[in-house]
């Protein structure tokens, strides 16, 4: 989410008019909304594995966060990321 931040930030300060530092910000927002490390704040043990796909496609976290979890867990995701 920090990162994010700074990506509204550095929108929110650019030298473009008002109305595309607004636009440029709705768009991010928008597509942010999306993402799956905003989305995790519904983290439930049926959705956990499609959350953890996409933290990592989206590269917020990496294999090595992982270690905690069960090898089961992590032989499953690898096979999905091949």
């Amino acid at each position: 989410m920090d990162k994010l931040i700074e990506e509204y930030k550095d929108i929110l300060n650019s030298d473009a008019s008002s109305f595309d530092k607004y636009w440029s910000l709705r768009k991010k927002i928008y597509e942010d909304y999306k993402s799956p490390g905003v989305l995790a704040r519904d983290v439930s043990r049926s959705n956990m594995f499609i959350i953890l796909l996409g933290l990592l496609r989206d590269e917020a976290i990496t294999m090595d966060d992982l270690d905690e979890f069960s090898d089961e867990l992590k032989e499953d995701i690898k096979q999905c990321i091949k």
